[in-house]
């Protein structure tokens, strides 16, 4: 079964930091690029960052020098720490493969940054 869970997301004033988690099912994640992806009401869901298998990154431009992915192979989990958090990164945080499975879309996690 085929199955991510976000958590860690929450209120945070500009400026500060929060870090997510993504526990996978170790069928998807096993050799598998895995990244961040947001989605703000009413909006199309972005693309933020993808970690490969070997532990290559990349982010989109937005976030870059401010987001770090990481993954924990023996856990299954792959993490998101956001620091210097901006008004404009608040939005509901997903996790999934790269290019995304579409039945594997967890709940996410919101993360809202207040000014």
């Amino acid at each position: 079964q085929v199955q991510l869970v976000e958590s860690g997301g929450g209120l945070v004033q500009a400026g500060g930091s929060l870090r997510l988690s993504c526990a996978a099912s170790e069928g998807i994640f096993s050799s598998s690029a895995m990244g961040w992806y947001r989605q703000a009401p009413g909006k199309q869901r972005e693309w933020v960052t993808t970690i490969t298998s070997r532990g290559a990154t990349n982010y989109v431009t937005s976030v870059e020098g401010r987001f770090t992915v990481s993954r924990d192979t023996a856990k299954n989990t792959v993490y998101l720490q956001m620091d210097s958090l901006k008004p404009e990164d608040t939005d509901v945080y997903y996790c999934n493969k790269v290019p995304p499975l579409g039945v594997a879309w967890g709940q996410g996690t919101q993360v809202t940054v207040s000014s």
